[in-house]
């Protein structure tokens, strides 16, 4: 038993469970519909997150397998479970089958949701096999996934998207997408991505400048707009300063190199943290 200790940690950290917060889009839907009370919608939404789960370590697995040799080369990526020899490549592409099953035995029965993880498999498997080398397409290929987990927590489970709400969950993708290739352009050039070559650093600070503006504008239209008004009140108009405050804290660890591993990253930064606590408080403050 204790020989397979070390090949269970291995085979965890190849599904890569702390990705797995980029996942917490889902419950986007629930949060503002404020339909905390109705337990079967809960349950769907539980189970489009455990798929996306699945799905999206399935997707990690495949792309780890297709790059294990040039990962094995880079002076960080070759200590992924793949190019370490960590996990063997029959039991790393076991895993992605049984993960696979699961998402879909998770999404049965939904067919929207089982044609948005379809979507998400076939958007980036292109993406790891060609377009991750094409700029701008690269980024939106990455907002992509996180606009299709807002429809899984949203038009899957039967909750009305708000047309703001999406827009700004698709600006703030991008940004972070945006934010990532900036926060890789501070490394050596000869272990970034080929893509970088395509990105200068001023045009990168465009692109964040431009989507974080993009961001702020839907948000604050979204926090402000009629419907919003009807369902939350005031409060959501409190909470625009500090989403200001907590994608300018961001753009500053970025510029001082920080931001490759978002998930990671946002986890890292007490500030950011504070900001996220201050929203959740005044959200669900019935004060406002």
């Amino acid at each position: 038993m204790q020989a397979l200790k070390p090949d269970l940690r291995a085979l965890a950290v190849l599904m890569r469970p702390h990705q797995w917060l980029k996942n917490v889009f889902v419950f986007a839907g629930l949060m503002f519909s404020q339909s905390w009370g109705n337990g079967p919608l809960i349950q769907r939404i539980l189970l489009a997150f455990a798929a996306f789960c699945c799905i999206s370590s399935f997707v990690y697995i495949l792309n780890d397998w297709r790059d294990r040799a040039s990962d094995a080369l880079h002076p960080l990526k070759r200590k992924r479970p793949l190019a370490s020899g960590a996990v063997s490549v029959p039991a790393a592409l076991a895993l992605a089958g049984l993960l696979l099953i699961a998402g879909v035995w998770l999404a049965a029965g939904n067919r929207v949701l089982l044609l948005l993880l379809g979507l998400y498999v076939a958007l980036n498997l292109a993406y790891s096999w060609r377009l991750k080398q094409v700029p701008v397409v690269d980024v939106s290929i990455i907002a992509s996934g996180f606009m299709l987990r807002l429809l899984a927590g949203t038009l899957a489970v039967g909750i009305p998207p708000s047309r703001w709400l999406l827009l700004t969950g698709l600006f703030i993708a991008l940004f972070l997408g945006f934010s990532k290739r900036k926060a890789e352009s501070f490394h050596d050039a000869a272990n970034q991505r080929a893509v970088m070559a395509h990105y200068p650093s001023a045009l990168l600070d465009t692109f964040m400048a431009v989507t974080m503006t993009a961001t702020i504008t839907t948000y604050s239209l979204y926090a402000t707009s009629p419907q919003t008004q009807a369902q939350h009140g005031e409060r959501l108009v409190y909470t625009v300063p500090v989403v200001i405050f907590g994608l300018l804290r961001y753009t500053y660890q970025v510029h001082k190199g920080r931001g490759e591993d978002v998930a990671r990253d946002l986890l890292r930064d007490p500030w950011i943290l504070m900001a996220l606590a201050i929203w959740l408080l005044i959200f669900l403050s019935r004060r406002f």
